[in-house]
């Protein structure tokens, strides 16, 4: 049975016949999912940049830059495994925080104590309006999953959403086998 609601901390997966294009297939992390509205960013849509390409001021860094939605693409954001060094930021599940002091983080990529597989930059993120989330849930647009630390930081899976709907089992794992272009001919 699909669950009808989500929690700050799982994933959404996009229903495997999902037509926006800015969401197909699309792993969400959610971040915050509070009455007034709901915030994710996309694990599965890598971009062709380095975050040290894209902030002129930013220390050596390969990490690459992630797609993490459609709302305000003017804007950096970055999900982590260093909250226990980063000030300010928000802890989304064990082992995973979201934002902090920017700042420091520069000076720690600088010192090198974060390192490229410590953090996830993203551009954009996925946001919802109050209630609007619960209701594309309950239409069946989302299918949530519980998150698993490698899905962030360890798997670099092209096929990250295929993974997750196997791992979910049942009907799910059915699913994952839907063609990736969404022709049932």
């Amino acid at each position: 049975m699909t669950k009808k609601s989500a929690q700050p901390g799982e994933i959404l997966l996009a229903e495997p016949f999902m037509i926006d294009p800015n969401f197909k297939r699309s792993v969400v992390l959610l971040c915050e999912h509070e009455k007034e509205g709901s915030l994710g960013f996309i694990l599965n849509k890598i971009l062709d940049i380095k975050v040290n390409e894209l902030i002129s001021d930013f220390p050596e860094f390969e990490a690459n830059i992630y797609y993490g939605g459609p709302v305000q693409t003017d804007t950096i954001h970055y999900v982590h495994n260093v909250g226990n060094l980063l000030e300010d930021s928000q802890k989304v599940n064990p082992g995973i925080y979201w934002g902090g002091d920017f700042d420091k983080l520069k000076s720690l990529i600088a010192a090198k104590q974060v390192q490229p597989e410590n953090i996830r930059f993203f551009v954009g993120y996925t946001g919802w309006s109050g209630g609007q989330l619960k209701e594309e849930i309950s239409l069946g647009s989302w299918v949530s999953a519980k998150m698993d630390i490698n899905y962030l930081f360890a798997d670099k899976s092209v096929d990250l959403w295929e993974e997750v709907m196997k791992n979910k089992g049942d009907v799910y794992s059915v699913i994952s086998q839907v063609p990736k272009t969404g022709n049932c001919n």
